[in-house]
């Protein structure tokens, strides 16, 4: 189905507006470049000099031109091994930002009754940072390796879960959904990646922030320009 451009940035899919927030019970973000302005894997490598090695291959996943994330995440990790542990907190202090728009459209969805998730393919030691900066609900990313101080190239393995990529992100949309004994339909999804068509799939409501042009075709609200606060003007918070 053609997008219709509601005004210029802001393209819908599949609908007419407005849809009401309050008709939805639960929004999953992605992190890296939808919540905040950065891929942190790419910046963590940028400190060490390995940038263009990594982001080329970030690129490329987000594209979806590397069908296998987990492959893409490992490769990438494997060049940052030896890296000191102070690099994520100067990436953090230093290069995360939240972008334009996210509190309010964040603070919009929590007081239309929504519960908020963070899923991201990238590392607790950020997601959980943001999750407390935006008073979200759940977090789950992935946790990176550590041993005397340094990266060790790898992830610390959890017994509960795999690495985060696009099927992980759908599965655990669905868990939450189960348990808070909502339909999929009164789910919104959020994100900008290759990685997030599954979750925004399977979501009764997909946006995409400043997306990749796979993302962008596929997603009922696309934000091209602007802030994350955009939706707001296809989505009313009043009951």
């Amino acid at each position: 189905m053609t997008p219709t451009e509601y005004r210029p940035g802001l393209h819908i899919r599949g609908f007419t507006p407005p849809l009401r927030l309050a008709d939805y019970k639960l929004i999953a973000f992605d992190m890296d470049s939808t919540l905040i302005n950065i891929e942190c894997i790419d910046e963590i490598a940028d400190i060490v000099g390995r940038k263009a090695e990594v982001a080329a291959i970030t690129e490329a996943a987000m594209r979806g031109e590397i069908s296998d994330y987990k492959d893409s995440l490992r490769r990438r990790l494997a060049l940052l091994a030896g890296a000191p542990v102070q690099a994520l907190q100067q990436v953090y202090d230093e290069r995360v930002r939240l972008n334009p728009g996210v509190e309010v459209f964040v603070r919009a969805c929590q007081s239309a009754g929504l519960k908020t998730l963070l899923i991201s393919g990238g590392f607790t030691y950020f997601s959980e940072r943001i999750r407390h900066r935006l008073q979200l609900d759940f977090a789950r990313a992935n946790t990176l390796g550590i041993a005397g101080g340094r990266l060790t190239g790898t992830l610390f393995d959890r017994p509960w879960g795999d690495i985060v990529d696009g099927a992980e992100k759908k599965r655990v949309l669905l868990e939450v959904a189960e348990l808070m004994g909502i339909e999929t339909s009164q789910c919104i999804a959020v994100g900008d990646g290759a990685n997030d068509l599954p979750m925004m799939e399977a979501a009764g409501l997909s946006i995409a922030y400043h997306p990749k042009p796979a993302v962008a075709e596929r997603a009922k609200i696309s934000i091209l320009a602007g802030g994350l606060d955009l939706a707001l003007e296809v989505l009313t918070a009043a009951a």
